[in-house]
């Protein structure tokens, strides 16, 4: 009875949905990657033994490795959604199109150099340029996340002025001012995340002087992110 119990629990076939995505399976990885290398970094400086900190170094170096993998051909979903974004014929505002075509792209030439690094990574064939390549890849995802967070920022601003011409007295205008909050509170954490994430392109490229502990806890905390919006869309 309570194996029938467990095994036909709504909350075990959710999970099974979610891990049956390839989005899912990343974002729990890419969670476990980032927190390895933030608490490898905390046991470095809390001096501990380098014994207990390999396991933590391990982890995050294979996790890396194993997302990459996965990630093979997948700069085509976003060239595809760049296209998509750049053909919308509805009434959207143009500036978020243009923002949508500018993160799609950006995406899709990390994923593109991205891809190329495997070769290297994986000892297949060593590359002169890989150190180039990588860079530049950073470049390409930094470039995403910025149009992504410019976008989540004009995003929240056309919210508030659109709010202000609520009535809220009515009824539609109470439904309305539920809807806007909805979407404020989606364009405030895409843009939380954004955030977080660009710690590990700036860190990469040098643009800024941050340890392994800012990367990996904002690395993680996106992550997270991204594993409650799967979990969600899978329910």
């Amino acid at each position: 009875m309570v194996a029938n119990a467990l095994a036909y629990h709504p909350t075990l076939a959710h999970y099974l949905r979610f891990v049956a995505t390839t989005v899912g399976r990343d974002k729990i990885l890419r969670t476990l990657q980032y927190f390895s290398r933030f608490y490898a970094w905390y046991l470095y400086r809390t001096n501990r033994p380098q014994s207990s900190i390999d396991p933590y170094n391990a982890v995050k170096k294979q996790f890396g490795t194993t997302r990459k993998i996965l990630r093979i051909g997948k700069f085509a979903e976003h060239l595809k959604a760049a296209a998509v974004a750049a053909d919308n014929k509805s009434p959207i505002d143009p500036v978020l199109r243009y923002l949508a075509v500018g993160r799609q792209l950006g995406y899709a030439g990390y994923l593109t150099l991205d891809t190329i690094t495997v070769i290297d990574i994986i000892g297949f064939r060593k590359l002169a340029a890989v150190k180039r390549l990588q860079d530049t890849a950073y470049r390409s995802w930094l470039a995403g996340l910025i149009f992504s967070a410019i976008a989540s920022a004009y995003s929240l601003w056309r919210l508030r002025e659109k709010e202000r011409t609520l009535d809220r007295t009515e009824g539609e205008g109470v439904v309305e001012a539920k809807k806007l909050e909805k979407e404020r509170s989606a364009a405030r954490t895409q843009l939380f995340s954004d955030l977080c994430d660009m710690t590990i392109p700036v860190s990469g490229l040098g643009l800024a002087n941050l340890d392994d502990g800012i990367v990996g806890i904002g690395g993680t905390v996106s992550s997270l992110l991204g594993v409650v919006s799967q979990w969600r869309k899978t329910a």
